[in-house]
């Protein structure tokens, strides 16, 4: 080769390294990754064989792709054929070091072999070669075995090359310059794989904390545990079913991974603002609860109320007017003081709506008066009365808004997070659930145009989760078809999605999630035509 061609051929050697260069930083999949170091061997060798080894997790060397042209072998890698083979071993033992297998030397050593002929090479056992060799009619004769080496100079895998070939096909050894431009690829390489590795370990520390934060709101409150878990599952499943629409407004709407991802991790993070929301907020399980359940506080009142009763009738016995264990008046009494007892207390745990006629009764009770250390006062704190009249729940509006100042918590918090762009996404999706189709949500007020489809599929799994979890303070988990039915008049009322809630409804994600997650006590028959509105 003249000086002119050699010039020429190394300007393209060089060309072709940049570019296979460019190409593995970009690659996100380790085995097309580790497909494309092994394709440039083959162009830069024509090995007929070649096999890439990763380090395992014992720190042995385990396959990850074996290809051989000529006895038409492709395993590992994208091939989805299994390699059949049993990792290397480094070691023999704990002292001895597995140095007569030529590919756990190089990972030992972190030194390039480059053997002309294994048959005739001495210091390296290749029985295992020669007796494979012989039972597939194969000769094995030129190896080339590269370490792959990370930043940090350990050895994170081995490439090994087998039978190097001239033009005309002919077996011949591995050259000085040959083994030069592979080691510079399998440089690039482990380069590549660990720049992929370290994004890969950060991404999972990055969602491992992400749960970690949901995992403590969870049991933060022993009514809502489990929701930040279960939101994602409604979430990515409705998300796949709106995917696969082929008619309708939604028909156009797909995700790809790195989308998908997002609205995941959404999903997980939607309630992350709760770390903020006081204990004694979240866990009101009762309507006067704070520490405890200040009903016990009434039932003592009550209590006292009976003695003032029993005193009364003594009296009345030492002033000759009753001659009876018990008259008409104190058992009246007695019962009208239990009855009262018996109200306050359902009233105090709470529920779907109380009417006026039952507010108006709490004062009343409230109004009357008891005798306590001397003196006398109101039988119901005007507090005491404001948290028993609650018309639904357990929490007073000064309260609710504590709560709902979790979802503005939310979108703070997310949003000083410096994310990738494939996340800048996730302070919106998360921070969007409730939110309502006509504008009277909280906590920006958004209307249907200005929210993401992503946020208005949150909201759907959020409000479902919500109404069907068996685990909340002052209600029992739904029915399905109570559920569905209540959902159906949200959508009528423009506070969620028509359309994605068809697509709930008709996809049957609903009850593919009830199947899973819903005590199989609250699943029965849903009317989907009247929940739709479609009778």
């Amino acid at each position: 080769m003249d000086a002119l061609n050699r010039i020429k051929f190394l300007e393209d050697r060089l060309h072709r390294l940049s570019e296979i260069g460019m190409a593995l930083s970009t690659e996100k999949d380790t085995d097309r990754l580790f497909e494309m170091i092994l394709e440039e061997a083959r162009i830069i060798t024509k090995a007929d064989g070649r096999t890439l080894y990763s380090m395992n997790e014992n720190g042995d060397l385990a396959f990850e792709i074996l290809r051989n042209d000529s006895m038409d072998t492709i395993m590992g890698g994208t091939s989805g054929v299994e390699i059949p083979f049993y990792p290397v071993h480094l070691w023999l033992d704990e002292n001895t070091p597995n140095q007569k297998n030529v590919s756990a030397y190089v990972a030992l050593t972190g030194k390039t072999v480059n053997i002309e002929d294994a048959y005739e090479e001495e210091g390296y056992d290749f029985e295992g070669t020669i007796n494979f060799d012989k039972k597939n009619g194969y000769r094995s004769k030129s190896f080339l075995t590269v370490p792959l080496k990370n930043h940090e100079n350990e050895i994170i895998g081995v490439m090994q090359l087998i039978n190097a070939q001239n033009e005309n096909g002919e077996v011949i050894s591995f050259n000085e310059e040959m083994a030069e431009q592979i080691e510079s690829l399998a440089s690039q390489g482990a380069v590549a794989l660990t720049n992929k590795r370290l994004v890969e370990e950060l991404k999972t520390l990055f969602e491992a904390f992400i749960k970690l934060i949901a995992t403590a709101i969870d049991k933060k409150s022993e009514y809502t545990g489990g929701h930040c878990e279960r939101v994602p599952v409604i979430t990515m499943m409705l998300a796949e079913a709106v995917e696969k629409m082929e008619e309708g407004k939604y028909k156009d709407f797909s995700m790809n991974e790195e989308e998908r991802y997002e609205l995941y991790l959404a999903a997980w993070l939607h309630d992350c603002g709760k770390v903020a929301t006081p204990p004694h907020v979240v866990d009101k399980g009762t309507k006067l609860e704070t520490i405890f359940d200040r009903i016990e506080l009434i039932r003592t009142r009550m209590e006292l109320l009976k003695k003032d009763q029993e005193i009364a009738f003594l009296k009345r016995q030492l002033n000759g007017q009753s001659n009876i264990s018990f008259d008409d008046q104190y058992n009246e009494a007695i019962k009208q003081i239990e009855a009262n007892m018996k109200f306050l207390e359902e009233c105090n745990v709470g529920g779907e709506f109380m009417n006026l006629e039952l507010q108006e009764r709490v004062k009343s009770i409230g109004e009357q008066k008891v005798t306590l250390s001397n003196c006398e006062q109101s039988f119901l704190s005007e507090e005491e009365i404001q948290n028993l009249s609650i018309p639904k729940g357990t929490l007073l509006p000064e309260e609710r808004e504590i709560i709902n100042d979790h979802i503005v918590i939310t979108i703070e918090m997310l949003e000083q997070l410096p994310y990738p762009k494939n996340l800048r996404n996730v302070p919106e999706f998360a921070g969007g659930h409730h939110e309502k189709m006509d504008g009277t949500g909280y906590p920006k007020g958004l209307n249907e145009s200005q929210m993401s489809t992503q946020a208005k599929i949150m909201a759907i799994a959020d409000i479902y989760e919500a109404l069907t979890a068996a685990d909340r303070p002052y209600k029992d988990g739904k029915k399905l078809s109570q559920a569905m039915r209540i959902m159906g008049f949200m959508k009528n009322d423009y506070h969620i999605d028509e359309d994605l809630f068809e697509i709930f409804v008709t996809s049957g994600v609903y009850k593919n999630y009830a199947k899973e997650h819903i005590a199989e006590i609250q699943i029965d028959e849903v009317d989907e035509l009247s929940v739709l509105g479609k009778e």
